[in-house]
C-alpha cells in the first residue's frame, strides 16, 4: 500500500507535509533559536535576522514558540487518533463473530457516543481531572471511536460471508486466527483512511482546546495559544496570527489529502490503478519491442543491399 500511495503525486505532497511536520514536533525544542519562555523589553518587534517571525507580547521569540509548541499539537492528535483505533476498531471487528448479546451492547455504546458533543466533555474533564492535554485527548479518543467502530464492522461483515472465511471456521480455525489471517487484510485500508482523517481531526481538536487556553498551562506554547495571543494584537501586528493558522491548515490539509490517497489506492480502484499501470507498461514494452525489430529489419536490408 505504501508503495501505491507514493506512486501518487498527492500521496507524495502528503506524506512530504507530514514527515516535515513530525521533524518539527521531534526536533523543534532543540533547533529554537531562543528560549520560547524567554521574556524581553521588545515586545511585538517586526520580524528581523535575530526573531524570524517577529516577538509577541511579552518579547518572546514566535519562531522559537512555534517550533516548541508543535509537540503538543503533534503528540495530542497521535493520542486522539490511536485512542480512537484501539477503543473502536477491535469491538468492531469481534462484533461480527462475539455473538448478538456482545453486538447489541457495543452497537448501543457507539450509539451513545455519538450522541455525545465530544468537545464539551473534554472540556468537562479538564475541569475536572486538571488542567492537562492528556486526558483530554484520551476522553477524546474515546469519543470519536464510534468512527472506527463503524468501519472496521462493516469491512468485517464485507469480509465474514466470504466462502474461504467460513470455510476456515467450518475446519476449526479460531477466530482469532481468521482475524488475524483473512480478515485484518481487508479490513486495515478503510481503517487507515480513517486513522487519516481522525489525525487531522485531532490537530483540530488540540488547536480549539489550546486557543481556548484549556489542555495546556500558560506560557507553555502551542499552535492554538499563539493564534488565540496573536489575535488580540491585530492593530500592530496584522500578519502574525497567519503563520499559526497556516500551520494548521496544512497540517490538517496533509491528513485529508493522505486519506484520500489511501482510498484512491485500496480496493477496487486500487486493483484498478495497478492494472492500468501493467497495461501502460506493456504497452510501452511492445512498442519497445516493436520499434527494435523494426530496426533489426533495416540493418538486414542495408547489409543485403
Amino acid at each position: 500500500m505504501v508503495r501505491r500511495v507514493l506512486s501518487l503525486t498527492s500521496g507524495r505532497i502528503a506524506l512530504v507535509i507530514l514527515t516535515v511536520i513530525a521533524l518539527l514536533a521531534v526536533l523543534g525544542p532543540f533547533i529554537a533559536p531562543h528560549d520560547p519562555l524567554a521574556t524581553s523589553s521588545d515586545t511585538l518587534a517586526d520580524a528581523s535576522g535575530a526573531h524570524w517571525l517577529g516577538t509577541d507580547y511579552l518579547g518572546r521569540d514566535v519562531l522559537s514558540r512555534l517550533l516548541d509548541g508543535s509537540r503538543v499539537s503533534v503528540l495530542g492528535s497521535l493520542e486522539v487518533a490511536l485512542t480512537a483505533l484501539g477503543v473502536g476498531a477491535i469491538p468492531g471487528i469481534l462484533s461480527v463473530y462475539f455473538g448478538r448479546v456482545f453486538e447489541w451492547v457495543t452497537l448501543r455504546l457507539t450509539d451513545t457516543l455519538v450522541a455525545l458533543p465530544f468537545l464539551l466533555f473534554a472540556v468537562a474533564v479538564v475541569a475536572l481531572l486538571g488542567n492537562g492535554i492528556t486526558q483530554a485527548m484520551l476522553v477524546t479518543g474515546v469519543l470519536v471511536s464510534p468512527l472506527f467502530y463503524r468501519v472496521a464492522r462493516a469491512a468485517t461483515l464485507a469480509v465474514a460471508r466470504s466462502p474461504y472465511v467460513e470455510a476456515a471456521l467450518i475446519s476449526g480455525a479460531s477466530i482469532g486466527w481468521v482475524v488475524r489471517r483473512h480478515v485484518w487484510v481487508k479490513v486495515l485500508p478503510p481503517i487507515a483512511v480513517a486513522l487519516a482523517q481522525t489525525i487531522g481531526v485531532g490537530f483540530v481538536i488540540v488547536s480549539t482546546l489550546t486557543f481556548l487556553g484549556i489542555g495546556v498551562q500558560p506560557p507553555a506554547p502551542t499552535w492554538g495559544g499563539l493564534l488565540a495571543s496573536d489575535l488580540g494584537y491585530l492593530t500592530q501586528k496584522p500578519w502574525a496570527p497567519l503563520v499559526p493558522a497556516l500551520l494548521i491548515m496544512v497540517t490538517v490539509w496533509a491528513c485529508n489529502l493522505l486519506a484520500d490517497a489511501i482510498r484512491d489506492v485500496s480496493g477496487e480502484a486500487g486493483r484498478a490503478l495497478v492494472n492500468n499501470r501493467r497495461a501502460r507498461a506493456n504497452r510501452l514494452a511492445g512498442t519497445g519491442t516493436e520499434n527494435g525489430s523494426d530496426s533489426d529489419l533495416a540493418n538486414v536490408h542495408a547489409g543485403g543491399a
